[in-house]
């Protein structure tokens, strides 16, 4: 009988853990998603977002050391 007490126990700490990393990974979702949503809300209708802040035209010189 001690064996299947030692397995009932183990089986909770299991999932116990696997309910921590869920909620974990719930709050991350919900933060990522929202700084999605800001980050979307400043950007202007109709640019690429690969595109943002590229300018046209030669660019600068690479510095050699």
């Amino acid at each position: 009988m001690a064996t299947n007490q030692r397995a009932t126990q183990e089986k909770r700490r299991r999932e116990k853990n696997k309910m921590e990393s869920r909620t974990e990974k719930a709050q991350d979702r919900a933060v990522r998603k929202e700084l999605k949503k800001q980050r979307d809300a400043n950007r202007v209708p109709g640019e690429d977002p690969d595109l943002e802040g590229i300018v046209a035209g030669p660019q600068p010189g690479q510095v050699i050391d």
